[in-house]
C-alpha cells in the first residue's frame, strides 16, 4: 500500500494549531514579534514525530513563507546552500 504523499501531516505537532504562530500576519510585524512567535512555533517543531517530512515538503515545493520542519525562510535557504 503506497503512502500518500500528504498522509504524515496527520500526525504533525502542529495539527489543529493556530496558524498564525507558523506564518507572519498580513500586517506589520515588530523585530521582537516575530522573534517570539518564531521561537515559539520552532519549540513545537523540535518535538514533532513528522518534523523531517514537514522540511521535506516545504523543501520540494519551494515554500517561501512559514514555519516548515522548524525552520524559516532564510534558515531553509541557508540549509539548501550547504
Amino acid at each position: 500500500m503506497a503512502i500518500a504523499p500528504w498522509d504524515w501531516t496527520d500526525l504533525a505537532a502542529c495539527r489543529g494549531s493556530e496558524g498564525a504562530l507558523f506564518f507572519s500576519p498580513e500586517v506589520a510585524e515588530r523585530k521582537e514579534e516575530r522573534t517570539e512567535r518564531e521561537r515559539l512555533a520552532k519549540r513545537l517543531c523540535a518535538g514533532c514525530p513528522v518534523r523531517d517530512d514537514c522540511l521535506d515538503a516545504a523543501i520540494d515545493r519551494h515554500e517561501t513563507y512559514g514555519i516548515w520542519g522548524g525552520m524559516n525562510e532564510l534558515e531553509r535557504r541557508a540549509f539548501l546552500r550547504r
